[in-house]
């Protein structure tokens, strides 16, 4: 028998909702913020205005991030426990391999002031979702509605969100980390092995929820197939013509715009900011327009990409 709750969110029940709670579902996606590092950091850069070292630091001196934060802060840590959660959702083998990664490292102050103007707050997400082609699993920051209570989990606290065809939408929300939380978890499993000890072996719940024989090969999809919405900021000349041929380039592969962005040039100053969301596309898409759009020579820094989820 093997015992893991506290693997995943803390003292929060998530193992046991996925595998026992919500096995009326079909579980359809599930969206977690499952690092609380990261999230005490994303809260701290937006709340203060500082940039991302100046809070790892101070994240350091409080005990939220250890000496060597690379698992947190790059995302590792989340992406091991949306594979665990990946699995349980939609029998299939744990793949971390195949998971996309991506940390908060590169974030700026200035594109969580941008995502705040335009009604989104930036998280780090773990997502897993079924779609009809296969299995996304991929960690990043994403743009979150500031509406979506998922937006409004604060400093070093954990959420997940598991929407099920028949339940709808459900969040699962407390502490991530800790010594009574996971001590709270871990006696949790504790019961659990014990109460088993007495059940039929071929009556147990399995653990990841489906018996071994009712795993599924179905595929983690690559990157380049996922499909989401986009937040980009791009520095650009300010001269006419230039929002014309970016949103020429984004129609020729199929992106859509959803809202814009465009700052005024400061006084003297030849360059400003321009930041534009899209509907939702194909990686594959999205990456090839920013590659046409990065070799434009009113384009006068890299393109900031950032992912977004409705989540609704």
């Amino acid at each position: 028998m093997v015992a893991f709750e506290a693997a995943v969110a803390g003292g929060i029940p998530i193992i046991k909702a996925l595998r026992e709670g919500l096995s009326a579902n079909r579980i359809e996606w599930i969206a977690g913020i499952i690092n609380g590092t990261t999230n005490f950091i994303l809260s701290e850069m937006r709340d203060k205005g500082l940039d991302f070292n100046t809070v790892l630091k101070e994240a350091q001196r409080l005990g939220y991030a250890e000496a060597d934060p690379t698992f947190d802060i790059e995302g590792i840590d989340a992406a091991h426990k949306a594979t665990i959660m990946s699995a349980i959702a939609f029998g299939v083998p744990m793949q971390f391999a195949k998971a996309h990664v991506e940390g908060i490292t590169k974030l700026s102050a200035i594109d969580i002031k941008y995502a705040e103007q335009l009604g989104y707050r930036i998280k780090l997400l773990g997502i897993t979702k079924k779609v009809p082609s296969g299995i996304e699993l991929r960690v990043h920051p994403t743009l979150i509605p500031t509406k979506r209570l998922l937006a409004n989990v604060e400093g070093a606290m954990n959420a997940v969100q598991v929407h099920g065809d028949a339940v709808g939408t459900t969040l699962y929300y407390g502490k991530g980390a800790g010594s009574e939380p996971t001590a709270s978890a871990v006696i949790a499993d504790l019961v659990d092995v014990t109460r088993l000890q007495t059940a039929d072996p071929e009556n147990r719940v399995p653990h990841l929820a489906f018996q071994p024989d009712a795993l599924q090969n179905t595929p983690i999809l690559p990157m380049a197939e996922v499909t989401t919405s986009y937040y980009l900021r791009f520095a650009v000349a300010d001269q006419a013509g230039v929002l014309a041929e970016i949103t020429r380039i984004l129609a020729a592969h199929g992106v859509s715009i959803d809202a814009l962005l465009q700052k005024e040039a400061a006084e003297g100053e030849s360059q400003t900011d321009l930041v534009i969301l899209t509907h939702e596309t194909k990686e594959k898409n999205m990456m090839a327009a920013i590659t046409e759009m990065q070799a434009l020579k009113t384009v006068l820094g890299e393109i900031i990409k950032i992912r977004l989820e409705n989540l609704s």
